[in-house]
C-alpha cells in the first residue's frame, strides 16, 4: 500500500504543473457579484441558449418525432452505418449517465442546496439542442470505409466544414486539437477516474481496512480490465449490443430505487418542490446568493451530460441512416434521460430524505446515506449501480478515444489494438492510484473539447438549420413516412 502511494505521489508531482496549468486556462474564472464563475461553463449554457432560439426549440415541438424515430418508426433497413437509432442513443447515454449523476449532483446540492436542481434542469433542457446540433453534424460528416466501418465526429466536421469555407488549415488545427483532447479525457475521466471511483465503493461494501483487496486494489482493476476488453475488442457494434441491454437495466434499476424512496416520503413531496424553487430564486441561499447557485446548478449539469463537449457525436455517428437530423432529433433526448431525469431523482431522494443537511460532504457518501436511510441495505443496490454507470462510461469513452485515435495515428488493426490495450491497461493503473493530478487534468481535457467544437457547431450553424428545415419538411408534407 505505501508503494502504491508513494508512486501516487510520483505521478502526481511529475503531472501536477502541467495539470494545474491546462485547468488553470479551461476552468479560468471570473468574478461576478463575487461569485466565481467558469468561463467553460457560460461557454456550454451560451451555446445551449443560441440554439435553443435559433432552431427554434425543437427540443419542445419535436419530442413525439424523436421518440418516434428510437421506436424505429422511420427506420430504413438499407441505410448506411452500423447501429441502430436505439443503440447509436444507448451507447451514448452510457458514456454521459455515471459518477457525475451520483456524486456531481451530491456535490450540487451541498455547495448549492436544493435550489441548484432547478438550475440543474434548465441546463439540461438547453443542453439537448446543444446536442442536437453537434450529433446532426456528427453524422452529415462522418466517413464509412469500404468494409462499412464509420468514423465520425467533431474530428470530420471541423476539418472538412471548415475546408468546405476555404479554411482547411484552421479546420485540420482545430479538429487534430479535438481528437487530443479526446484522447487524453478517455484515458483519465473516462477510465481511470471510473475505476478508481467503482473500486473504492466495492472497497467499501466489502469490509474496507479489512476487506480482501485492501492492499490489492489491482484485482478489482485486473476484472475491471477483462470484462471491458471483452466488449471493446468487438467494436461498436459489440459496444452498442452492450449498452442497449445495460444502459435500460441500470437505467432503470436507479429510477425505480428512487422513486421507492421518493415515495416512502410521499407527504414531504409538495414540500420538497417547494424548497427547490424557494431556493433557486432566493438571494439568501448557500453559496453567493441566485447566482451562485444558478451557476452551481448549471456547472453539475454541464459537467453530467456533457452537451456540447462533442463525445456523444462519435457515437451517435455510427448509426444507420440517410438523414443526419433524424440522429440530431434522437440525441436531444440524452440530456433529457441524464439531467432532467436521472439527475433531478437524485437531488429529490437527497433533498426529501434531509441527507444533506447532516453534514456529509463527499459525493457518493452523502448519496449512500440519502439512500441507505430508507432501507438500510439500498446502499448495496447504488454500490452495483456505481459499478454499472462506471463500466458503461468506461465502455463508451473507448470508443470516442479510439476514434480520435484512428483519426491522429490512421485506422488500422494494429493501430487500434495499441489503443485497446493501453485503455485496458489503464483500468488497472486507475483501480489502484489515487492519481488526482491526472484525473483533473483529463477533466480539462474533456471539456477543452468544447472549444472547439462549439466553435464549430456556430461556424456551421447556418447549414444545419437549412438541413433541419429540409427533413422536417419532408416529415410534415409526407414525403417520409412512418414505417
Amino acid at each position: 500500500m505505501e508503494e502504491t502511494q508513494n508512486l501516487d505521489a510520483t505521478i502526481n508531482a511529475a503531472i501536477g504543473p502541467i495539470s494545474d496549468f491546462i485547468t488553470s486556462i479551461v476552468f479560468y474564472s471570473i468574478n461576478i457579484l463575487g461569485v466565481e464563475v467558469p468561463l467553460i461553463v457560460l461557454w456550454l449554457i451560451a451555446a445551449g441558449l443560441f440554439f435553443f432560439v435559433y432552431l427554434k426549440a425543437i427540443n419542445i415541438s419535436r419530442i413525439k418525432l424523436a421518440l418516434d424515430i428510437v421506436r424505429g418508426k422511420y427506420d430504413e433497413p438499407d441505410s448506411k452505418g452500423e447501429v441502430s437509432h436505439f443503440q447509436a442513443l444507448a451507447t451514448a447515454v452510457s458514456g454521459t449517465v455515471g459518477l457525475g449523476n451520483i456524486a456531481g449532483v451530491a456535490v450540487a446540492i451541498t455547495l448549492g442546496g436544493p435550489g441548484a436542481t432547478f438550475w440543474m434542469i434548465v441546463a439540461g433542457f438547453l443542453g439537448m439542442m446543444t446536442k442536437f446540433a453537434e450529433c446532426t453534424l456528427g453524422v452529415k460528416y462522418r466517413q464509412i470505409n469500404a468494409d462499412g466501418v464509420v468514423a465520425g465526429g467533431p474530428m470530420y466536421f471541423l476539418r472538412d466544414g471548415f475546408a468546405n469555407r476555404g479554411f482547411p488549415l484552421v479546420g485540420k488545427i482545430m479538429a487534430g486539437g479535438f481528437a487530443f483532447m479526446c484522447i487524453g479525457g478517455s484515458i483519465g475521466g473516462g477510465n481511470m477516474f471510473q475505476s478508481n471511483q467503482a473500486t473504492a465503493q466495492l472497497l467499501a461494501i466489502t469490509g474496507g481496512t479489512s476487506s480482501f483487496l485492501h492492499g490489492q486494489l489491482w484485482i478489482s482493476g485486473l476484472v475491471l480490465s477483462l470484462l471491458v476488453g471483452s466488449v471493446i475488442l468487438g467494436g461498436i457494434k459489440s459496444i452498442a449490443n452492450v449498452t442497449e441491454k445495460i444502459v435500460p437495466f441500470m437505467c432503470g434499476l436507479y429510477i425505480i430505487t428512487c422513486l421507492y424512496i421518493i415515495f416512502s416520503y410521499f407527504t414531504k413531496i409538495p414540500s420538497t418542490f417547494l424548497l427547490i424553487l424557494d431556493g433557486a430564486f432566493n438571494s439568501k441561499a448557500l453559496y453567493g446568493g441566485i447566482l451562485g447557485v444558478l451557476i452551481t446548478g448549471f456547472r453539475r449539469a454541464a459537467f453530467s451530460n456533457e452537451a456540447g463537449v462533442g463525445s456523444a457525436s462519435i457515437a451517435h455517428s455510427a448509426v444507420k441512416t440517410d438523414e443526419p437530423v433524424t440522429e440530431g432529433l434522437v440525441s436531444l433526448l440524452e440530456p433529457f434521460i441524464d439531467t432532467i431525469i436521472i439527475c433531478t431523482l437524485t437531488a429529490v431522494v437527497i433533498i426529501i430524505t434531509g441527507a444533506y443537511e447532516n453534514g456529509v460532504k463527499d459525493g457518493i457518501q452523502l448519496t449512500a446515506h440519502a439512500f441507505s436511510s430508507t432501507v438500510s441495505w439500498f446502499h448495496y443496490i447504488l454500490s452495483m449501480i456505481v459499478f454499472l454507470f462506471a463500466f458503461s462510461t468506461m465502455i463508451s469513452w473507448s470508443y470516442y478515444g479510439l476514434k480520435a485515435w484512428g483519426y491522429l495515428f490512421g485506422v488500422g488493426k494494429i493501430s487500434e489494438m495499441i489503443y485497446k490495450v493501453l485503455f485496458c491497461l489503464f483500468i488497472i493503473i486507475g483501480s489502484s492510484m489515487t492519481l488526482s493530478k491526472v484525473v483533473d487534468f483529463s477533466d480539462a481535457m474533456i471539456f477543452a473539447m468544447s472549444i472547439f467544437n462549439i466553435i464549430g457547431l456556430y461556424v456551421m450553424s447556418g447549414e444545419l438549420k437549412n438541413d433541419m428545415n429540409q427533413y422536417l419538411y419532408k416529415i410534415d408534407t409526407g414525403i417520409i413516412k412512418k414505417q
